[in-house]
């Protein structure tokens, strides 16, 4: 893919799912990659196996919903890396305690709508804005954004988890806001992906099959099929796409 190689990215949420398996495969591209995540064994673990493949990778504790450890994960990463040229936001708060109590509007506690808010969209503000500077002064970069398939299409329950079309909104803001100054945000939209934090949330047997039963695909999504989007987002290679929300779903979703 060109022009990733030597590149310096933050994935922010990089220990495992999607954004470990993008973190290996802008490694394998040649990006120099920070591994950022609340958990720090597993991005250690993340960043091991890029470094063990000959890879520039390092791992760092941050929380996306505490603005001081945002600006210190992007600060490693220039103090480490000598700058950035890209962010990969990806992390949410995909537990039991806030994903898990996320139901309809009347059924929702409000604490678990603060918290959605705090990480899954505030939490992108935040690191974009800690990146931003460092893109625009040396006149070039990009942000890739993670949103979901629920951000398009009504679901009778997980309404907090709904506000991820803020995100889309946030990757345009950027992109008209920015692009004339050389920064490009785009944002990926991903359907039902297979990962350990999906793994442990799934709904039951018969939901699943319904599922993949509605959607044209033969299989529900990898993390890896997310990864090579994101790189191409990252990589020179899609430098002429900016403010696009990309829905990687296997067809589960047919729009425009």
């Amino acid at each position: 893919m060109r022009g990733l190689n030597g590149k310096r990215i933050v994935v922010a949420g990089g220990a495992s799912g999607i954004g470990a398996a993008t973190a290996e495969r802008l490694a394998a591209e040649g990006a120099a990659v920070v591994v950022g995540d609340v958990n720090i064994d597993a991005a250690e673990a993340t960043a091991k196996r890029l470094t063990d493949t000959g890879a520039t990778a390092l791992a760092v504790e941050f929380d996306l919903a505490d603005e001081r450890s945002v600006q210190a994960l992007v600060d490693t990463a220039v103090s480490q890396l000598g700058g950035v040229d890209g962010l990969y936001n990806v992390a949410a708060d995909l537990s039991m305690d806030t994903l898990g109590r996320d139901g309809d509007l009347l059924a929702t506690d409000l604490a678990v709508w603060r918290r959605t808010l705090e990480v899954n969209l505030i939490g992108y503000a935040l690191t974009s804005r800690a990146v931003l500077p460092l893109l625009l002064e040396q006149g070039s970069g990009a942000i890739v954004n993670t949103s979901s398939a629920s951000a398009h299409a009504g679901d009778h329950i997980r309404a907090a988890y709904q506000s991820k079309a803020g995100i889309n909104a946030l990757t345009r803001h950027i992109a008209s806001r920015w692009g004339k100054q050389g920064i490009r945000c785009n944002c990926v939209s991903p359907g039902l992906v297979v990962t350990e934090s999906a793994q442990k949330t799934a709904q039951n047997a018969e939901t699943m099959a319904m599922a993949k039963h509605a959607m044209p695909s033969t299989r529900f999504g990898k993390p890896e099929d997310l990864a090579g989007i994101v790189a191409f987002l990252l990589s020179d290679d899609g430098e002429w796409i900016n403010g696009q929300v990309w829905s990687v779903n296997g067809g589960g979703l047919l729009r425009e």
